[in-house]
């Protein structure tokens, strides 16, 4: 094994969700139909090597409930600006001693932290 290449992320509507992944900085990857009406819709961060699926098709994942999956920012003022101009909203910044951290929910509420040192 060598490293973690695709992260499941439960929506309830794979197009508005894209469309907000994509609107955050992500880019499509590839977006082709999948099982029972659904698309396989990947994507991915400039420079990151993991990769991202909005998946409707696992009943055992519910949309909402990824929590805490760290997304490492260079500048995590540039970040969330960058961001707040999409209207993306963020929570407010953490200080902690092994960095700053603010948090950003998609449409169904699943949780990215964003990082910096």
């Amino acid at each position: 094994m060598r490293s973690i290449e695709i992260i499941s992320i439960p929506v309830t509507d794979q197009q508005v969700a894209k469309e907000f992944y994509l609107n955050m900085g992500f880019s499509l990857i590839v977006e082709a139909p999948f099982q029972g009406g659904s698309n396989w819709i990947q994507l991915g961060l400039p420079d990151g090597g993991t990769t991202i699926t909005l998946v409707n098709w696992f009943p055992e994942l519910t949309p909402g409930s990824i929590q805490g999956f760290v997304i490492k920012c260079d500048d995590i003022d540039a970040s969330i600006a960058d961001l707040a101009a999409k209207g993306i909203e963020t929570g407010k910044v953490d200080k902690t001693p092994w960095g700053r951290f603010a948090t950003v929910k998609d449409p169904d509420g699943n949780s990215w932290s964003l990082h910096s040192n």
